[in-house]
């Protein structure tokens, strides 16, 4: 008996497989194969998620996430990080205004609906703290007021994991409030000829320009809110809770995953099967996110590190040690 057939399809997806294939259409356009990211970022977006892209130099990071912003009509505000900036260049300042002769609050960058942060690991620690807050909570307290982010909030952040002058490791519980670290890859040799091909016809064309929106802020709230309803079987959340715990008992590892890396991996699995056009989760929808959930948020030990093993392989190891329920 065929999976779909025993569950019974409770949700009208219709509205919302139609804008996840718009937005794909939009981004393949100009972005040639990386579909497992893609679907990665979409699904961080409908799980209310803050994703951490990391590639070499050249791989699109920052072409895919401004692609991304584009398809969505809301504020977008683009961060560069360097290491001489300041908190108050992101956050915001207060500034005097002789005509009330009152200090006035000027926003930063980080007041928008969409903010790629390029290069986050370029900052230092103080400029990196400052994002906590208003990462986990959705507001920011300066001087002693409080300012709420308006909704839909994202924060899409760049990094490159092969040069190190000039950068700073990002705190562990600033990489807890990722939702996912995606890797992005060299293209295939395919993959290549193509992105050139398309580069060459398209040399006179601004392509970003032809981006539409495909979603408004408001579509996404809704979306989001019928994601967050779909079932989850009770075997899967058990299924879930082994998984973490056995991270914490992992002897490869010297930090496991936290409860929030629990709610992590329900949350992006509940997104993946609306992407799949399901309103229910699958065995197969937890261990395709549980890699890019899981990989930013476990520390491997120095004796692991140095024969040269990664967190996706310990990810592998969990996942196989652990009965998938049926």
């Amino acid at each position: 008996m065929e999976e779909d057939e025993i569950f019974e399809q409770r949700t009208d997806l219709s509205k919302l497989s139609a804008a996840v294939d718009q937005i794909k259409t939009t981004l393949a356009k100009i972005i040639v194969g990386q579909q497992d990211s893609i679907d990665l970022l979409i699904a961080g977006i409908l799980a209310d998620g803050h994703i951490l892209i990391e590639g070499v130099p050249g791989v699109a990071k920052t072409l895919t996430a401004k692609l991304l912003a584009r398809s969505i009509d809301a504020k977008y505000s683009r961060i560069q990080f360097t290491p001489d900036l300041m908190p108050s260049d992101i956050l915001g300042t207060s500034v005097f205004n002789p005509k009330t002769t009152d200090f006035e609050f000027k926003r930063g960058p980080i007041f928008g609906n969409i903010i790629l942060i390029d290069e986050i690991n370029r900052a230092p620690a103080k400029t990196q703290s400052a994002l906590f807050e208003v990462m986990e909570e959705r507001q920011l307290t300066i001087d002693g007021h409080s300012y709420k982010m308006e909704e839909p909030f994202i924060v899409l952040a760049t990094q490159n994991p092969v040069e190190h002058e000039g950068t700073y490791r990002l705190p562990e519980a600033q990489l807890d409030r990722f939702l996912f670290k995606i890797e992005v890859k060299y293209p295939s040799l395919d993959e290549e000829i193509a992105i050139i091909t398309q580069q060459h016809q398209h040399k006179t064309v601004d392509q970003l320009h032809d981006i539409k929106p495909v979603l408004s802020g408001q579509e996404i709230i809704s979306l989001r809110q019928q994601v967050k309803a779909f079932h989850v079987e009770d075997k899967l959340i058990v299924y879930v809770a082994k998984l973490i715990n056995e991270s914490r008992n992992n002897k490869s590892l010297f930090l496991g995953g936290s409860p929030r890396a629990s709610l992590a991996i329900i949350n992006a699995a509940k997104a993946l099967a609306a992407i799949r056009g399901r309103d229910f989760v699958t065995p197969e929808d937890i261990i395709y996110v549980a890699t890019p959930v899981l990989r930013h948020r476990i520390m491997l030990t120095p004796e692991k590190e140095m024969e040269g093993v990664t967190p996706d392989d310990v990810v592998a190891q969990l996942i196989q040690k652990i009965e998938i329920p049926r």
